[in-house]
């Protein structure tokens, strides 16, 4: 049985309460979703009150860390070392349009480095989670990435900018270069679960641009307890300043990263 630490109980239990809510709404939007009126207003405050308890939660066991959160933004702590990284709703718009597939996503951030996260799933009750050093665990079972070494047999995930974003040609222009490489390609409207996903040996590969840090953090830590690679598309390891991230096992890591790169059009510059 695996053994959580102190500071892996404090978010499991956070995001778990939080969920009661989302839960309870989610079956409402269900509903809405015939109304002319739409949904819209109604998940904005369902994600509110969710981030209200996740993050009163979290400062009722660490009143001294700090907190950034999607909709609270920076919040200063007395100890600053640590930051709470909160995404109280990720995968909003599957939310929005009653798709079962969201989560609510806690990273801890040490020094600037991540150090532990949990990525939780409550219609499915599966909670991601892994502490730097501890590995990385999918309810009570050790996660591993995927073994596969070759791209025509990967399946990878990727987020593709939604209404009013920038970067569609760029994204469209990855898309293309990749699509002819693998086995399939998934868009699933999470970026902390496509993450966790990496992390369970369920997709072989991911990569996103121009998110938020709280969008990537836990899932950073969760891939690489999980053997997994993380890194921005330059192969650095600025993902959170950059919002930029490509994670995979060691064997794919690298091919999926020369073929984004090549694809950059001009106008990118850096990712």
């Amino acid at each position: 049985m695996a053994l959580r630490s102190a500071v892996i109980n404090v978010m499991a239990n956070a995001a778990i309460k939080a969920a009661r809510g989302l839960l309870r709404d989610f079956g409402e939007v269900e509903q809405l979703q015939v109304s002319t009126k739409g949904p819209a207003n109604f998940v904005s405050a369902a994600a509110s009150r969710a981030e209200q308890v996740l993050v009163g939660e979290l400062r009722r066991v660490r009143p001294d860390f700090g907190v950034l959160s999607e909709q609270g933004g920076t919040s200063a702590g007395r100890d600053k070392s640590r930051r709470w990284l909160v995404d109280p709703l990720d995968g909003t718009t599957n939310y929005l349009h009653g798709i079962p597939h969201f989560c609510l996503s806690i990273g801890l951030e040490r020094d600037g480095e991540v150090v532990a996260g949990t990525v939780y799933d409550p219609l499915r009750d599966e909670l991601f989670w892994a502490e730097r050093g501890a590995g990385a665990y999918l309810n009570e079972r050790r996660l591993r990435v995927s073994a596969r070494d070759r791209l025509e047999d990967a399946v990878v995930a990727t987020g593709i900018p939604h209404f009013g974003r920038p970067g569609h040609a760029d994204s469209l222009a990855r898309l293309a270069a990749i699509m002819p490489r693998v086995a399939g390609v998934r868009r699933l409207g999470s970026a902390a679960l496509d993450l966790a996903y990496v992390a369970a040996g369920r997709c072989d590969g991911f990569w996103e641009t121009d998110l938020e840090a709280w969008d990537i953090a836990a899932g950073i830590v969760i891939v690489r307890e999980a053997g997994g690679y993380v890194t921005d598309l330059d192969s650095g390891d600025l993902m959170l300043a950059r919002g930029h991230v490509l994670a995979a096992n060691d064997s794919l890591h690298g091919p999926l990263g020369d073929v984004l790169r090549a694809a950059a059009t001009p106008r990118d510059g850096p990712p």
